[in-house]
């Protein structure tokens, strides 16, 4: 179960961690959803190494092939191993190694000098003959002295391709040993040698589709690892609930497109366009917008320009009151009439939408205020003599409550741009987004009517109730629970069917509905063995070990990067 104050509050003001407490409610909420391992995790500072390991690993026992050409190969398909392994079967490890970059050649080893038989060998790049003890060749067979391969490193680092440093040949696609790019840079530049360690763990998070930061401000250091589907809403353990696809708060049934849009929307001054477009008219000297105040068809302007308020032609010599020579004020304009009337549709309409989003989105916070009472009134009840001790159906309706408002208040952008013609104007015809519209207006009716029966019914003051009450109000708020629910569940159903899923241009995924709320990430354990013949250490995290995947391997001096250098 879920803090319900700290978990749904997040959808409209994450950033005020400290204004409510939660509770936790684990037994009375497993009634409605099954019990089942979370499958998102959080990545800290400690566990970075080991979640990249654990893929390298995979990868390396596959392939058999040193780590080097693992981390290359997994960096190069953004630590997809389903898409590595879908390329290998399909093309074969030629082609697999050879579009990523990996050259292995049996029986030798990069960073060694060049095979010659001579003492001295010339370097193609400064054109000066070396010992070859100076020069060092890679994979792919081409070979440098030390002082020029380390520049193209110092260079590449400095430019932020340490990923992925290429060798200097003409052509060549093969991707750098990073031991030799490691070994060569810290002799002279220490300090770039740990940024490249950086970022080499670092890439784990920066390149792969299915791990990201956790957008809070402050940045509280973790990242968040999914399994299944990178189309959902997670929480950080910081607190914070964010969409995994966007990095922007939580909004289902909103897509990610719908949403950036209405948030601009909000954000910026269209509105206020659309309003100065009804309600004033420009002035026809300086062209600034100039409301009317009277009742009078003259206006001036601030700068002394009269002009006429009917057909916005300046006052003068050939439009005066006593003269009318070119005067049109009473002659229809079809387009500017159209202009403006399209203008003020468009501008209550999103004023409809806009109230109703607000509205919930207010209620929401009022009802936050509901915990600190529920919980005072639960305490008196469990004082005083009664048959009933278990208050949990309280607790659970109130949960409820909270998930089903986020629902409604995220639904009316939904609706904004479902059914307005910004986005899917060509996708629908007038009559079938009549009969959408009212498809789901119908829904959001039926979820908005029980919503607002249960907000009534959780202020009631059941601790003054006689036994015989709070058995009534207790069925009445199972059973508005359990309807909520499922409405909620049909909302989805009917966006991921009915209306999304019928376009033919589908690029408007939203997050699955989750009857217990978003799902929280479970920390990842990290352990190590210091030597193969020592006993195993871990680090665990603080919430407990339910859920959480344990990993193991073997580099401490790896692991010891992973604490020094993630900043």
């Amino acid at each position: 179960m879920e803090d319900f104050s700290s978990s749904d509050e997040d959808y409209y003001y994450s950033s005020d961690r400290d204004s409510l407490d939660g509770f936790e409610n684990d037994e009375s909420d497993s009634q409605w959803v099954t019990s089942k391992s979370p499958t998102t995790k959080v990545i800290t500072k400690e566990s970075l190494l080991a979640a990249q390991r654990e893929d390298l690993r995979r990868v390396m026992d596959m392939l058999s092939i040193r780590e080097h050409h693992a981390r290359t190969l997994l960096i190069h398909y953004r630590w997809d191993v389903e898409k590595l392994l879908a390329v290998l079967v399909e093309n074969g490890k030629s082609y697999l190694f050879a579009s990523a970059g990996v050259s292995v050649v049996e029986g030798e080893h990069t960073g060694t000098s060049l095979l010659s038989l001579s003492s001295t060998s010339m370097c193609e790049i400064c054109i000066e003959e070396l010992p070859v003890d100076k020069m060092t060749k890679m994979e792919c067979g081409h070979g440098f002295c030390n002082d020029c391969w380390t520049e193209h490193f110092v260079v590449k680092i400095n430019e932020g391709q340490s990923r992925r440093i290429r060798c200097m040949a003409h052509k060549c696609n093969a991707v750098c040993d990073e031991s030799v790019v490691r070994n060569l840079v810290s002799k002279r530049h220490p300090d770039l040698a740990e940024k490249f360690d950086r970022f080499l763990l670092e890439s784990y998070i920066e390149d792969n589709r299915m791990v990201k930061w956790c957008p809070s401000t402050p940045h509280c250091g973790n990242a968040i690892r999914v399994e299944d589907d990178e189309f959902c809403e997670v929480e950080c353990s910081c607190g914070l609930q964010f969409c995994f696809s966007c990095l922007s708060e939580a909004h289902s049934p909103c897509s990610c497109m719908m949403w950036e849009l209405w948030t601009k929307k909000c954000r910026d001054e269209s509105e206020t366009v659309n309003w100065i477009t009804v309600h004033t008219k420009p002035c026809p000297q300086c062209h600034k917008p100039v409301e009317k105040n009277g009742g009078c068809n003259l206006v001036s302007c601030i700068c002394g320009q009269a002009f006429c308020w009917l057909c916005g032609g300046a006052t003068g010599r050939d439009h005066t009151w006593s003269t009318i020579a070119g005067h049109s004020c009473g002659r229809y304009k079809e387009d500017q009439a159209k202009k403006t009337e399209r203008a003020k549709r468009d501008l209550y309409r999103y004023m409809h939408y806009l109230n109703r989003y607000k509205a919930h989105t207010d209620s929401f916070k009022l009802e936050s205020k509901l915990k600190e009472t529920i919980l005072e009134k639960i305490s008196i009840s469990e004082e005083r003599e009664s048959i009933l001790r278990d208050f949990s159906w309280v607790t659970n309706g109130l949960n409820r409550l909270f998930r089903s408002r986020r629902v409604l208040s995220y639904s009316y952008p939904f609706a904004f741009y479902m059914f307005g013609e910004e986005i899917f104007i060509d996708e629908m015809t007038n009559k079938e987004r009549e009969i959408k519209q009212h498809l789901f207006e119908d829904q959001q009716q039926q979820l908005e009517a029980n919503v607002e029966k249960l907000s009534k019914i959780l202020e009631e003051p059941f601790d003054q109730y006689s036994d015989d009450k709070v058995t009534e109000m207790r069925m009445q708020i199972i059973n508005l629970t359990v309807i909520t629910d499922t409405l909620c569940k049909k909302m989805y159903e009917c966006i991921e069917n009915d209306l999304l899923g019928s376009l033919q241009c589908n690029t408007h995924n939203i997050a699955p509905y989750k009857s217990k709320g978003i799902e929280k990430a479970s920390e990842l354990a990290v352990c190590w063995n210091s030597k193969p013949s020592t006993t195993e250490k871990c680090v665990a995290s603080d919430s407990g070990t339910s859920g959480k995947q344990t990993l193991h391997f073997g580099d401490q001096h790896a692991l010891s990067l992973a604490h020094t250098h993630i900043v």
